[in-house]
């Protein structure tokens, strides 16, 4: 059936030709411009709110990643990465891998073994599955994070929430991070346990979890890339979440220049096991000519 020019209800004279496809598309796109939240801001340089003490021009990555959805990015070694949850429910789900060697990627379980802590904040390591220095947590006002629990499945979503599906009403954060990873070359096999942040888990005791929800809006998480990183984000709910309705809401992702930790660094000789996970990765680094 052909409907006027204008519909919202399939083609129509209007977009029948390419030309008329053309005037469309962009009379759309004039008509967003201003309006949409949910996308990535380019230049980066045009983001209206830089963080305090960065020129908008080192800015490399601007966005707002709506609830339910994922973003990726590739960033140089020293490249500060800060993700604000805007409204107080997003759950900010991370992988880390290393640009220049995709094989070696975030190793959850030897980030915690490695440093004694599950509890990750300002100071802490993400380490990779080779002993290497991936990212350094350098700012959390949040405090509120997980370590154990990884993302949600599409069967458990759909158990809970009648869908899993990566563009359904409640996505898993396994079927965003296999979106995410196609676009660098990556299958679901190439995903590991991820960390999550934003929405905490405590272990009690008797080593039952907790689920500590959010600390409320406008709290920030900011790692510092150690070396060139490929990073996946999946923006849904934790897998503990007890709340039966899915929520999720936008968590903003910036990004901008900045220098790696060298031996002057607090971080660099903060513990033995941190020293040697920054040795390991300057030598590597400098073997392959990036440090």
């Amino acid at each position: 059936m052909t409907t006027t020019t204008g519909s919202s209800t399939g083609t129509s004279t209007g977009t029948a030709t390419t030309a008329g496809a053309k005037a469309h598309a962009r009379a759309q796109e004039a008509a967003h411009r201003g309006r949409v939240t949910t996308m990535p801001t380019v230049p980066a340089s045009a983001w209206l709110d830089p963080p305090q003490g960065v020129a908008p021009k080192d800015l490399v990555h601007a966005e707002v990643v709506a609830g339910g959805g994922y973003t990726h990015l590739v960033v140089a070694r020293g490249t500060h990465v800060r993700l604000t949850d805007v409204a107080g429910d997003a759950c900010a789900h991370v992988l880390a891998y290393r640009a220049d060697r995709p094989w070696e990627r975030l190793n959850v379980a030897d980030t915690v073994k490695v440093q004694w802590q599950v509890y990750l904040t300002t100071g802490h390591l993400l380490l990779s599955d080779a002993g290497r220095v991936l990212a350094s947590v350098v700012g959390d006002t949040s405090g509120r994070q997980d370590a154990l629990y990884g993302t949600t499945t599409r069967a458990r979503n759909e158990q809970r929430y009648g869908d899993g599906s990566p563009q359904g009403a409640s996505p898993a954060g396994r079927e965003l991070f296999a979106l995410a990873a196609a676009k660098h070359g990556l299958s679901r096999r190439d995903l590991p346990p991820s960390i999550s942040f934003f929405q905490g888990v405590r272990i009690d005791a008797e080593g039952r979890p907790h689920f500590e929800g959010s600390a409320g809006p406008r709290r920030e998480l900011t790692i510092r890339a150690e070396a060139p990183l490929i990073l996946l984000v999946a923006n849904t709910a934790h897998p503990l979440d007890p709340r039966p309705e899915f929520t999720s809401t936008p968590l903003e992702v910036l990004a901008w220049k900045g220098r790696a930790a060298d031996e002057s660094d607090p971080l660099w000789t903060a513990t033995p096991e941190g020293r040697r996970a920054f040795a390991n990765t300057v030598a590597d680094l400098t073997a392959r000519g990036i440090a």
